[in-house]
């Protein structure tokens, strides 16, 4: 689990399902006619709005952050948070336009007066829509795909054997498992002016290990040459290259996995 994988859009989501938990408690109704339920006081509002926002809120952060996410009825993880968010917000908009659908029952003692919708229902409502809003603009807005929590960056350019950068959270017992130090190398050389190197082969004699992040998240694809992705890289996390082919480099995830980063544009070196 890598909870530097969030993005800013995912501190959006978590945001407001957070609001849209605290809207639950809140009154339903405005007025002071005393006993004014709220959203636990019935099962299906608070079901179909509220739990079912804060349950696709969770999906989307744990889509986000496990190395491997299981998929619900053929849907990704992340792809089913957001429909359930969509569906709280769809909720919530048709509640406040009718109140009275829910409570029938609570409400008779109002003397057929129509109340005005309460606080919770109004802060439900602002919280059920941006939360929709953030789940399924994330990915296409480029401010909402930054990091949520940025690496930290190193005070100076580093030689390729030195430690990596602090807060990578690199295990260091495995930095010894790629053939002791690496040698130098010059931190401005660009990847394309490299020779490549064999795909079954150790990496080449003139390249050097180094770290890196990614400017938007990016697939790492199985070194045997299959096009399904193991794992995806995202922004503000350091990774470890530990050989080039060609302008792809082989890297290396926090977990252990090892896979070949195919488009290397753009990227930070460390």
């Amino acid at each position: 689990m890598n909870i530097r994988s969030l993005t800013r859009g995912d501190g959006v989501v978590i945001g407001a399902a957070v609001l849209l938990f605290i809207a639950s408690f809140l009154d339903t109704f405005g007025g002071d006619e005393g006993d004014i339920p709220n959203a636990w006081d019935n099962l299906g509002l608070v079901m179909s709005l509220y739990i079912a926002g804060i349950a696709g809120a969770a999906l989307i952060v744990m889509a986000r952050v496990l190395p491997q996410p299981p998929k619900v009825a053929g849907l990704d993880l992340g792809q089913f948070g957001v429909a359930l968010t969509i569906f709280a917000a769809w909720t919530s908009f048709w509640t406040i336009i009718d109140p009275l659908g829910a409570f029938d029952d609570v409400l008779s003692g109002l003397g057929g007066r129509e109340p005005e919708a309460g606080a919770g229902l109004i802060l439900g409502l602002i919280a059920a829509l941006l939360l929709a809003a953030a789940a399924v603009a994330t990915p296409l807005v480029p401010a909402l795909k930054g990091a949520l929590i940025p690496a930290p960056r190193p005070a100076a350019p580093q030689p390729y054997g030195a430690q990596p950068p602090a807060g990578y959270g690199y295990p260091g017992a495995q930095q010894a498992g790629f053939g002791g130090p690496p040698q130098s190398g010059q931190p401005g050389q660009s990847f394309g002016g490299q020779q490549p190197g064999q795909p079954a082969a150790p990496p080449v004699a003139d390249f050097s290990p180094f770290w890196f992040a990614v400017p938007v998240p990016r697939p790492l694809f199985p070194e045997d040459g299959s096009q399904t992705p193991i794992a995806e890289l995202a922004p503000g996390t350091w990774y470890l290259a530990v050989e080039q082919r060609g302008a792809a480099l082989v890297a290396q995830t926090q977990d252990g996995r090892r896979g070949v980063l195919q488009d290397t544009s753009g990227i930070q070196r460390g």
